[in-house]
């Protein structure tokens, strides 16, 4: 899958730690593989970002995305829980 990323994205993965960041990598890489892996827990959301994805880096951060199609991802947004309220 081809994976896009809004500049919003990269200024919020860029203030992650570094350690962090490694670990989005390797999950990024299973996004790309298999977007509805168990692991990720990739789900739909509700209410006002119900256009919208989410799925997990760890327990904590949580990545927001769409989709164009069956090939092509578009991640919009990445924190803590919070993300949820910022993006909008």
């Amino acid at each position: 899958m081809e994976v896009l990323y809004t500049p919003h994205f990269q200024r919020e993965a860029k203030r992650l730690p570094k350690s962090l960041r490694l670990l989005i990598e390797d999950r990024l890489e299973l996004f790309r593989e298999q977007p509805l892996h168990p692991s990720l827990k990739t789900h739909k959301l509700t209410g006002k970002l119900h256009e919208y994805w989410s799925f997990s880096i760890n327990h904590r951060i949580r990545v927001i995305c769409s989709f164009e199609g069956k090939k092509r991802a578009v991640l919009h947004a990445i924190g803590d829980h919070s993300v949820y309220d910022r993006f909008l």
